[in-house]
């Protein structure tokens, strides 16, 4: 529907309360060409724009001082996407469009089509603009970039959130078909009844089952932390030379092809979640495995320190460049391949192993140099109610950026 050209000039916020419902025609009819326009009711697609158009145009009816244009210019005014009833009309528009299975593309375009429906239509009552014409176009521009921006911001949050409530799914439901492997495989072991090659295989079945149980492990860890909970633990007498020992000799049995050296020194005794600690332990040496070098050894160094426990992985191979090394407890994200994730790792063992240094008051450190080789230090405090704090105070010096748990 189009507005006659006839009509009496009006500023712009007039213009589109006078004519929201031929605005939304011509809208319409864009919107109705998108591939995902039959997952949603015409009426549903309507209803946001029609607020948005509400909201923008009580926008333009209010005085504006140069300070607040500024602010609204720089993205200041953008509205932060919280509870469901303090969503702002272009926020919930963002929502649905997630929740319906419109892509960001798809979203913006609707926005890019809507401001050229607006503008189209009131230039039709324009002889001639004037200055107040311009600023007015000016403001209504602002308030259609920051109806995107609320859009985008809320759309990439409600889909990130769904990803990861999937993965979570996922990996709770993986957990007992994967245990019913695990105990098979290892019953069928113990029996001592198996013949070669069949105990090499059910061995390696065994082997697999355990480290998909671990893939799973980290991503239920993950879903939680990003979530916002963080890693539970629970603190017991712990004795980390035990617990470093026992995890080299199990990936030393899955991965004969490495030598892994063990040097220890001083009180490793204190109150941790051994659990926990077995689990970032066992991160540390499976990504030293996966990226060290076959011809040295990988060194693991547990250093009982007057209020704190070390523990050093070390490997060489090649350097983590300078500029990766405080993207390396990233999820998702393995800065050693320079860009190229391994398909065999999902590239959340370090990121679990910040989380697990955090919930104990501690910290993770890399370095990484062609002379050194690289190193992944474990700071664990001893139990105490200020163990975080006396850590922190302690190590005023190092660079945040290549550590984990203090970013």
């Amino acid at each position: 529907m189009c507005v006659p050209a006839a009509v009496q000039k009006s500023n712009l916020s007039s213009f589109i309360r006078d004519n929201i419902e031929p605005i939304l025609d011509e809208w319409d009819n864009f919107a109705r060409s998108l591939p995902t326009a039959g997952a949603m009711s015409i009426e549903a697609m309507r209803d946001h724009a029609r607020e948005m158009l509400a909201t923008i145009a009580t926008d333009l009816a209010t005085p504006q001082s140069s300070r607040e244009q500024d602010a609204k210019a720089r993205g200041e005014t953008d509205a932060v996407a919280g509870h469901v009833e303090d969503r702002t009309a272009a926020q919930e528009h963002g929502a649905g469009r997630a929740e319906h299975g419109f892509n960001v593309g798809q979203m913006v375009s609707e926005f890019r089509a809507l401001r050229a429906s607006v503008i189209r239509l009131w230039s039709r009552t324009l002889h001639e603009a004037d200055e107040t014409d311009l600023e007015d176009l000016t403001r209504f521009n602002e308030a259609i970039d920051q109806a995107i921006a609320e859009s985008i911001t809320r759309f990439a949050k409600d889909i990130g959130e769904s990803k990861e409530r999937f993965l979570a799914i996922l990996a709770h439901d993986l957990r007992t078909p994967l245990g019913a492997i695990m105990t098979s495989s290892t019953f069928m072991l113990d029996t001592g009844e198996l013949e070669e090659p069949n105990r090499t295989l059910v061995g390696r079945i065994g082997t697999s089952a355990r480290r998909m149980n671990q893939m799973v492990v980290d991503l239920l860890d993950f879903t939680r932390t990003r979530f916002g909970d963080s890693i539970p633990i629970v603190r017991v007498d712990a004795d980390v030379r035990k617990v470093v020992h026992d995890v080299i000799g199990e990936v030393a049995a899955s991965h004969p092809e490495h030598r892994i050296r063990l040097e220890t020194s001083g009180d490793l005794h204190g109150r941790w979640d051994a659990d926990r600690l077995t689990q970032a332990v066992t991160n540390l040496i499976a990504n030293a495995v996966q990226h060290g070098s076959d011809a040295s050894p990988i060194t693991v160094v547990a250093r009982g320190l007057d209020r704190e426990v070390e523990i050093a992985v070390h490997n060489d191979g090649p350097v983590i460049p300078e500029g990766d090394l405080g993207q390396l407890f990233r999820p998702m994200k393995n800065a050693r391949d320079n860009g190229a994730r391994d398909r065999r790792h999902l590239g959340l063992g370090l990121y679990i192993v910040d989380k697990i240094a955090d919930a104990h008051g501690g910290s993770i450190e890399v370095s990484s140099s062609k002379a050194d080789g690289t190193r992944f230090t474990l700071h664990l405090p001893r139990d105490s109610a200020n163990a975080g704090i006396e850590h922190e105070e302690r190590y005023p010096h190092r660079n945040d950026q290549h550590q984990g748990s203090q970013r």
